[in-house]
């Protein structure tokens, strides 16, 4: 590997994707999209500081290719804001992690991120 290049480390891969985002914080609702996502957390841009540490809900829409196009699929979770980062004229980014996530959900979630990746880095949640 050169050095252009950035190894995944994660142990969840991340993907670059823009998809519908909830986020319910402090009473305020903010619809969004992402700017990355992944089975424990996701990255959006919204119009209002939310400090970290703040506990937040979470709706995600997933589409996902089935054999006979795609379905979308409803996520909802709780989480906390991780990282909160001033964009000046443009609100604020902030890191949500999942804390508090089902296991079906998260293998949706998985699920829409595989079929991103190439099959051989591919990860599942297997069901325990």
């Amino acid at each position: 590997m050169n050095r252009n290049q950035k190894a995944e480390r994660r142990l969840y891969p991340r993907i670059e994707q823009q998809l519908p985002i909830k986020v319910v914080a402090n009473g305020y609702d903010f619809a969004t999209s992402t700017q990355n996502v992944s089975c424990v957390g996701a990255y959006c841009q919204i119009d209002k500081y939310v400090p970290p540490f703040t506990k937040v809900m979470v709706r995600l829409s997933l589409p996902i290719l089935t054999g006979n196009g795609s379905k979308n699929y409803n996520v909802e979770c709780s989480g906390v804001v991780v990282r909160t980062e001033d964009q000046e004229d443009r609100g604020f980014n902030i890191a949500i992690f999942f804390n508090h996530i089902r296991e079906d959900q998260k293998r949706k979630i998985s699920e829409y991120v595989n079929q991103f990746l190439p099959q051989k880095s591919s990860v599942s949640i297997s069901r325990v």
